[in-house]
C-alpha cells in the first residue's frame, strides 16, 4: 500500500503537522492504522520515518495528539533540533519508528531491567537514499542496539531500505560491520553523545554497546507489537497516548474513528503557510572528550 502526507501550519515552527493519508486519500495514524509487516513471509517490516538523515529537526510521530501526525519535538517552549557533535552532522541514517509497536512503560525488559519509553519502536535506517519526512518505506532488519535513557529502555533497531541498491547485501548485523566498517561505532558514539550539549549525561546502552542480531531484533519487535496489541485493545492503560484510528478493526479498538471524524481533526490545524527560517545556532559544532 501507498501513502501521501499532507503538511498543515508552518515548517520548522509550534504549529506544523504532517497528516498521513493512505492509497484511497483516507486521513490515518501512522501509529496505528500502517501494519507493521509490509510482508510477514519474508520478515520486510513498514517504517515511518521522522527525520531524513543530515538533518537535525527533531520529528516525531505525535502520540499524545489525534492522528498522531508527525511534528517537530518542543523544548523549553521552542522546537527542538538535535545538535552536531563532531564528527557527525544531523542524524546518521534515516530515523523514524515501527508502526504499530510500542514500549509499554509499564512493562520491565527482562534484558534491559528498565521500563519501556511509552513511544514505538526506534529505527535507524542505513542505505544511500536521503528519505523524506512521513515517508512509508519496507525495510529488512538487520539487528538492534539496547539504549537506556535517562532510565528507560529505548530499542534502536538496524535496518535497510528492501528497494535500496545495496539491500540484497546486507541480511544481518555482521553485514553492517563487514559493509559499511566504523557505522556501528559511529551509531554508538552518537546516541551516546547526542543529549551531551543539552547538559544532559551521555546515554548508557545494555550488551556493553553491542548490537543483537536479525533474530534477536525481531523477537524485540514482536514483543513490542503485543505491547501495542493490549493498548489498543484498552487492555493496558494509555494514559496520555491517543489512540485515536481509522483502520483498525472496530471489534479490536474502541478508538476507532470515522473518516469525517479524521477530517474534522485536519480542519482543526492550521492551514499551509510558508516555514520559518532554522535558527544559525544549528548549525554548530560541539566537541566533546569520550570517556
Amino acid at each position: 500500500m501507498s501513502y501521501t502526507v499532507e503538511e498543515r501550519g508552518n515548517l520548522h515552527s509550534l504549529n506544523y503537522r504532517l497528516f498521513v493519508k493512505n492509497a484511497e486519500g483516507k486521513y490515518i495514524s501512522p501509529f496505528h492504522d500502517i501494519p507493521m509487516y509490509a510482508d510477514e513471509s519474508q520478515n520486510i517490516f513498514n517504517m515511518v520515518v521522522e527525520v531524513p538523515r543530515w538533518t537535525n529537526a527533531k520529528m516525531e510521530i505525535a502520540t499524545k495528539e489525534p492522528l498522531n501526525p508527525v511534528k517537530q519535538d518542543v523544548k523549553k517552549g521552542n522546537v527542538r533540533y538535535v545538535a552536531n557533535v563532531f564528527p557527525h552532522k544531523g542524524y546518521i541514517w534515516n530515523y523514524g519508528a515501527i508502526p504499530q509497536t510500542w514500549e509499554d512503560p509499564s512493562h520491565k525488559d527482562e534484558d534491559t531491567g528498565c521500563v519501556g519509553d511509552n513511544d514505538p519502536i526506534d529505527v535507524c535506517e542505513i542505505g544511500t537514499k536521503v528519505c523524506s519526512c512521513g515517508e512509508v518505506i519496507k525495510v529488512k532488519v538487520l539487528g538492534i542496539l539496547a539504549m537506556i535513557d535517562e532510565g528507560e529502555t529505548d530499542w534502536k533497531v538496524i535496518v535497510i531500505n528492501v528497494e535500496d541498491p545495496e539491500a540484497k547485501d546486507f541480511n544481518n548485523i555482521s553485514d553492517v560491520r563487514r559493509l559499511k566498517p566504523g557505522y556501528l561505532e559511529s551509531t554508538v558514539d552518537w546516541f551516546r553523545m547526542y543529549k551531551v550539549p543539552d547538559g544532559k549525561p551521555e546515554n548508557e546502552f545494555t550488551f556493553n554497546g553491542e548490537f543483537k542480531d536479525k533474530d534477536f531484533a525481531i523477537k524485540i519487535i514482536k514483543n513490542t507489537h503485543i505491547f501495542w496489541k493490549d493498548l489498543i485493545s484498552q487492555k493496558t492503560d494509555a494514559g496520555e497516548l491517543t489512540c485515536k484510528n481509522t483502520c483498525v478493526s472496530p471489534s479490536d479498538s474502541s478508538y476507532f474513528c470515522s473518516a469525517d471524524d479524521a477530517k474534522a481533526v485536519v480542519a482543526g490545524t492550521s492551514p499551509l503557510r510558508k516555514e520559518e527560517t532554522i535558527p544559525s545556532s544549528v548549525d554548530k559544532w560541539f566537541y566533546f572528550q569520550r570517556k
